[in-house]
């Protein structure tokens, strides 16, 4: 490691221990919520404690609207044959999740991998972790739950992409695996972004949907009038504007967030 990297390295870890408790921090015109203060209801209701936990981030799952969630399983859960009557992506954030036919072999995905379920399509979800938490997301509502019987073909393929496949290109200061959508401004599309272990820099959107989650490490999201403040966001914590806007982040530890955007991004360090 280079005298310069370690520096940052140590730059930023100080920052996130001495102002971890900096929640106070503010953007104008950026939503912010951490992992720790969603409100958990069921993913489906109608299962009540056998449902996995789910909490809206942004949008809402009842309703006819895009939406992205947390959910939660216990170790060992395993869901009956169902379909959705939506198209969804799953991120794994934490624990080790299968998501196939009814009939298929496990093939758990630890973080960092992401799968998509075709509507229509019979399926079940499994959990295997001590914890599991994932990032679900939907670009329209409601999402159900439906038995078998009613399945259909909607003629899209589902993907289970394992994170050691992931395919990571350079992108500004960091590293980007494309998952879905168009790229091209204007157009709805969803990325992972890397940050290197002592990242200290600035992530600028002109996007006019910017929904960014921390899958894994730990990100510094810095006060924009006051760089002695950094917020600690935690895997599963969410920021997200409907505006362009300058994101000053740090990250002590190599860290992975999901971006959903219509916007060109440009990441680069403050050096």
């Amino acid at each position: 490691m280079s005298a310069e990297l370690a520096s940052n390295a140590s730059n930023a870890s100080e920052a996130l221990l001495v102002k971890r408790l900096s929640a106070d921090v503010q953007l104008q015109g950026v939503d912010i919520i951490e992992a720790d203060d969603v409100d958990w209801g069921y993913l489906n209701p109608l299962r009540g404690d056998k449902s996995p936990g789910a909490a809206n981030l942004w949008g809402d799952r009842t309703k006819d609207t895009a939406t992205g969630m947390l959910v939660r399983f216990k170790k060992g859960f395993s869901s009956p044959p169902h379909i959705h009557n939506i198209t969804y992506r799953g991120i794994v954030i934490n624990g080790l999740l299968h998501n196939d036919d009814p009939t298929a072999a496990r093939m758990w995905m630890p973080k960092g991998s992401y799968w998509t379920q075709p509507a229509g399509e019979d399926h079940i979800t499994a959990a295997n972790g001590e914890s599991n938490l994932i990032y679900l997301e939907i670009d329209r509502g409601p999402y159900l739950v439906k038995p078998s019987n009613q399945a259909f073909n909607n003629g899209e393929a589902p993907i289970n992409l394992h994170a050691n496949n992931l395919v990571w290109q350079p992108y500004g200061a960091g590293e980007r695996a494309f998952l879905w959508g168009n790229t091209s401004k204007g157009e709805i599309n969803g990325s992972l972004t890397k940050l290197p272990a002592g990242f200290a820099g600035q992530l600028i959107s002109s996007a006019q949907e910017f929904r960014a989650v921390v899958i894994t490490g730990q990100l510094g999201l810095v006060d924009s009038n006051n760089a002695n403040k950094v917020r600690s966001l935690a895997p599963g914590s969410y920021l997200g504007a409907d505006q362009s806007n300058n994101y000053q982040l740090r990250s002590a530890q190599e860290s992975i967030l999901y971006i959903r955007t219509d916007g060109h991004l440009i990441l680069n360090t403050s050096n």
